[in-house]
């Protein structure tokens, strides 16, 4: 099978190494010189510099060349959430697209399943998401991942190009709850991150491993209210794209969004930690823009919300804190 990967940042480098094992890839990055110092060195220095590109592996950075040499194969887009909008639209127009992308698109407000069909009704599409650190997928380590879509041939095309020794990719056809579950993890790995940073702390009354677990779990709970609201099914959320995801994200030393979470506990300001960062953290740019579709809907997610009070300044993490434990007690259910 020919696929063809468009986005060169860790994710997207770290599928286009697995699918070269067994497929014809091509890697494309926007910018030239880095997609001619990948093809001369045989390694994404910026993003993925721990991992050697297979020799097979082609890097360019002609787009219409990228799509042309997925037109009988797979169109893989691995942009942050920010550039698939722009991405499908300079797509052929009726070709498939999988996308890897995870958020809410800040201002609109939409789910990628949402952006492409107002871009490019009726033309299939898919979104491939589950716990996946970029390195261990490039090493080849186990890794599991579900791919939504409602068409089974697009889902089954995901699945030939990627399932194999290292990778296993399971199917599902909800789309709105797989790609909830891969938006909200991102937010509540961030919050996740601010109590562990505070626990590292060990000041007496502070969190511990019980708070740690009760947030996943309610935050858990708050994803899938969410996801039930925008038409989700409650199941998909004790799957790889809900449960799964959220607790790799919101544990995982290679998290960018714990990371965040951590330096903002130790008092950093956002632009500081961003700055220390270096890559894209998506839930910094999800919290608002998920917490604002919550409340069109109705929906209570008082964890987003603190994560929101606290990235926008309002709020201290320790502050935040002292606020959910202080919500008036009610039914778990």
């Amino acid at each position: 099978m020919k696929i063809a990967v468009l986005g060169a940042g860790a994710w997207g480098t770290a599928i286009a190494v697995a699918a070269a094992q067994r497929h014809d890839v091509l890697l494309w990055a926007r910018d030239p010189a880095q997609a001619a110092h990948m093809a001369a060195t045989a390694c994404n220095q910026r993003y993925l510099p721990e991992v050697a590109l297979p020799g097979r592996l082609q890097v360019g950075h002609d787009l219409a060349a990228a799509c042309r040499h997925a037109s009988d194969g797979l169109l893989i887009l691995a942009t942050p959430m920010s550039g698939l909008r722009a991405t499908l639209q300079a797509l052929p127009a009726a070709q498939p697209a999988v996308w890897l992308s995870k958020g809410f698109e800040s201002g609109s407000g939409l789910l990628g399943h949402e952006i492409a069909r107002s871009l490019r009704p009726g033309v299939a599409c898919a979104v491939l998401s589950g716990p996946s650190f970029a390195l261990e997928v490039a090493r080849g380590q186990p890794t599991a991942l579900v791919a939504a879509s409602e068409s089974a041939t697009l889902a089954d095309a995901a699945v030939d190009a990627l399932h194999g020794d290292g990778l296993r990719v399971y199917t599902s056809t909800d789309v709105i709850g797989v790609e909830v579950g891969g938006a909200l993890k991102n937010v509540l790995a961030i919050a996740t991150g601010m109590l562990d940073g505070m626990a590292a702390r060990g000041e007496p009354g502070g969190p511990g491993l019980n708070a740690r677990a009760a947030l996943i779990t309610r935050g858990l709970a708050e994803m899938t209210r969410l996801g039930l609201a925008l038409g989700a099914r409650a199941e998909t959320f004790m799957g790889l794209s809900g449960l799964g995801d959220l607790v790799l994200t919101a544990t995982g030393d290679l998290s960018r969004n714990r990371k965040v979470g951590l330096l903002l506990a130790e008092g950093l300001a956002l632009a500081d930690v961003l700055s220390h960062l270096g890559h894209v953290a998506e839930g910094v740019y999800t919290a608002r823009t998920a917490a604002d579709r919550a409340a069109r809907l109705g929906v209570d997610m008082p964890i987003t919300q603190a994560v929101v009070a606290v990235l926008e300044g309002r709020l201290q993490p320790r502050e935040a804190m002292a606020l959910l434990m202080a919500r008036q007690s009610r039914a778990e259910a």
